[in-house]
């Protein structure tokens, strides 16, 4: 991975893992010892958050220290290195972003690509945008699941530049909304994607998700997975195994409904299951 090539040799300990590829990111966890990069830069935004130990690097002639839970964003083109700033090594997860597809997210409130000057902080809004993007690397992330996180970031990192005015929706399209919600309602059980939305609604998908969450309070993505979560709870408590529910709902397999569904009640669907039968 060419980001991530070391310039020296690779010390002990020392590792990378990259998650399934998507479209416009690039998502990646690490762990270095000491010495990580040689100064370089790159073609995207670099936006993650420290796991452990003390993330150090100079970046636009300043040092900087990103401790656990810090967020960090690098911008497009911008020279920086990276080392352990204790013995301890460091551990983080990053997700790498093109410029266009921010662009396309932020496209219709005219506005331009934004610069976000605290490179390291714990901005909440950012932390919200990023964490669900680089919650579980081993999963791939499915189109409106994509399209979620890139304009939940872009509207992030525009809400973290002062020089970006904010806008308002001028109205709601509740029609185009209502038209996509039957829709999600009767495809439950299969892939949906945002192409098939922007038929729908004639608007574009980054529109389209603005207004939804405007009209509904949620997002296309979430509110198809809360659906498929409802009708997999129904199934359950009606006898059907947990695998072949998954199945019936769009899941990709158990444990991915199984994920889902603790997000969202905070259980197991198996330790839900018992409890609604009882």
């Amino acid at each position: 991975m060419e980001r991530l090539e070391r310039s020296c040799g690779t010390a002990d300990g020392d590792w990378i893992r990259i998650a399934p590829s998507s479209p416009g990111l690039e998502r990646v966890e690490a762990f270095f010892a000491g010495h990580a990069f040689e100064p370089h830069r790159h073609d995207t935004y670099a936006i993650g958050f420290t796991l452990a130990g003390v993330q150090a690097f100079r970046y636009r002639g300043a040092a900087e220290l990103s401790l656990p839970g810090q967020i960090f964003v690098l911008h497009p083109d911008e020279a920086h290195d990276g080392h352990a700033g204790t013995g301890a090594g460091f551990r983080y997860r990053i997700l790498y972003v093109e410029p266009r597809v921010l662009q396309e997210a932020l496209g219709e409130l005219h506005t331009p690509l934004p610069f976000v000057r605290d490179t390291v902080s714990t901005d909440e809004r950012l932390a919200a945008a990023i964490l669900p993007a680089l919650d579980d690397l081993d999963e791939a992330l499915d189109e409106l699941q994509r399209d979620q996180i890139i304009l939940d970031l872009a509207e992030a990192l525009a809400a973290a530049d002062p020089s970006i005015v904010r806008r308002k929706l001028a109205a709601r399209h509740w029609r185009a909304v209502g038209k996509v919600r039957a829709f999600l309602d009767a495809n439950l059980e299969r892939a949906v994607t945002s192409t098939e939305m922007e038929a729908i609604a004639g608007l574009s998908r980054y529109a389209l998700a603005r207004h939804f969450r405007a009209c509904l309070g949620t997002s296309p993505y979430r509110y198809l997975v809360l659906r498929r979560l409802d009708r997999a709870r129904s199934l359950i408590r009606d006898g059907t195994r947990l695998v072949d529910a998954a199945a019936a709902c769009g899941f990709a397999d158990q444990s991915h409904m199984t994920r889902h569904f603790k997000k969202a009640y905070g259980l197991s669907p198996g330790r839900w299951a018992a409890i609604a039968g009882r």
